[in-house]
């Protein structure tokens, strides 16, 4: 038997609910019921695919707005840091420029100051050239006076050549000055034009942010109401399937319907479905020809011939399962069938049966997803369930892979990830149902 099959089921919900006036009849048949809740089922899909549409739009639309957002970001920081940098810059300019007007104060004091040594050794001079001769032959000799005369002339010329350079002085540190004044005032002008930006583009994002605000809003309520109609199309979808009403071992035509419907949820197509339930149990008309009749050594009996079996179950992994699952059902531990254990050419067991239902799930790996099928359909999960067979035979064929190559799907599906040359049959034998089977569905369309 297979090692381990994982089993899932789509949810079924307890109670459905039916949209007021939604059939015409007062009492509609199950098959005018199922027709009309097709049909609202179809325009649900269709808003369906209308919401991802839709959401889809607004995500794109949430992207564009969430990069302008960033991009804006972005030029705010930059406008933040060359306003800052140009600040720091003019208040560098500011202390040069009073340095400046500091040196030119100083050198305007300097140029006084040499106009009145100047002016007074000028005066001097003068005072000098109007001494008569007789004077200065009389008092110092003519010898001295020239001496005096050459040292006047000398430190004026000194003096000239000092008052000449402080002004040359004074007027590089005023041309400096107003260069300097230049500088900072287009500095200024230049942060008052990035302050107006920063403020612009502050503006702007936070315009952007409320349009992102907005299409967020948009965004959640579109996929709350894909959500919405997604589950009320899950509900429909239960119902139509409840609606199917077949018993235990269904027609072809019954389990057809089955069959496609899982097929939606699977994508494992209906032919190759139906095959692998017929393989295994003729579609629930097989469900097991033994019985446990030993808890403790897990023998049992045929079912038909009441003849000893060895190896029905498996004592220390399925036993227990196997009594928790049919006291949980209220079925009879001893009477209630499961698979007979595969034998060889000899006639001795090949490994142990116990396979449960049309699936022929194994009691311990059944009992590992209960729970778990509980909490999903809200109802006891039954192995016997043809319905729950289907479902979880589509998804675990799913999960091995079957879009990829059907023949290494089934044969996982039977003996686990390997298998011997001999089990071959069992996947030769279900693609030749499925192709069958593809043929008889041709011909009920």
């Amino acid at each position: 038997m297979r090692k381990l099959l994982k089993i899932y089921v789509l949810p079924a919900l307890v109670s459905v609910l039916i949209t007021p006036g939604l059939f015409a009849l007062a009492n509609p048949s199950p098959s005018e019921e199922r027709q009309a809740l097709e049909e609202e089922l179809k325009q649900l899909e269709a808003q369906i695919a209308n919401y991802d549409k839709n959401i889809t739009a607004t995500a794109k639309e949430k992207k564009t707005l969430e990069n302008t957002i960033t991009s804006l970001k972005n030029k705010i920081k930059k406008l933040d840091l060359q306003i800052s940098q140009s600040n720091i810059v003019i208040k560098d300019l500011g202390l040069q420029i009073k340095d400046t007007e500091a040196s030119i104060d100083k050198t305007a004091l300097k140029i006084e100051d040499s106009k009145t040594k100047l002016a007074a050794i000028l005066q001097e001079v003068y005072e000098e050239d109007q001494r008569p001769l007789i004077e200065i032959l009389i008092s110092e000799g003519i010898s001295d006076f020239f001496d005096n005369l050459v040292a006047l002339e000398a430190l004026n010329t000194k003096n000239q050549e000092l008052l000449i350079n402080i002004k040359a002085l004074k007027t590089y540190l005023e041309d400096q000055k107003q260069s300097l004044d230049e500088e900072k005032s287009g500095l200024e002008k230049q942060v008052a034009i990035q302050t107006l930006q920063r403020q612009e583009n502050a503006s702007a994002k936070a315009e952007q942010d409320s349009l992102l605000k907005l299409t967020e809003a948009e965004y959640q309520k579109q996929l709350a109401e894909k959500n919405s109609a997604e589950k009320q199309a899950q509900t429909i979808r239960s119902r139509i399937f409840e609606l199917i009403g077949v018993p235990d071992a269904p027609t072809f035509g019954e389990a057809y319907n089955i069959a496609k419907f899982v097929s939606e949820q699977t994508g494992v197509r209906p032919a190759l479905l139906l095959a692998v339930l017929t393989q295994e149990s003729n579609i629930g008309k097989n469900v097991g020809q033994c019985f446990l009749t030993n808890l403790s050594t897990g023998e049992g009996v045929r079912a038909t011939t009441k003849a000893r079996e060895t190896k029905v179950m498996n004592p220390s992994r399925d036993v227990t399962p196997f009594v928790q699952i049919t006291q949980e059902l209220g079925r009879d531990v001893y009477n209630t069938p499961v698979s007979c254990p595969l034998k060889n050419s000899s006639g001795a067991p090949v490994g142990y049966g116990g396979a449960m239902g049309p699936s022929q799930f194994i009691p311990s790996t059944w009992l590992m997803y209960k729970d778990k099928i509980k909490n999903m359909t809200g109802l006891a999960p039954d192995p016997w369930n043809i319905k729950n067979a289907f479902l979880a035979t589509g998804v675990y064929l799913k999960d091995l892979g079957v879009q990829s190559n059907e023949f290494k799907a089934v044969m996982r599906y039977f003996s686990g990830s390997s298998w011997s040359k001999w089990e071959e049959f069992y996947g030769n034998s279900v693609l030749a149902i499925a192709k069958q089977y593809e043929q008889d569905i041709k011909g009920m369309q």
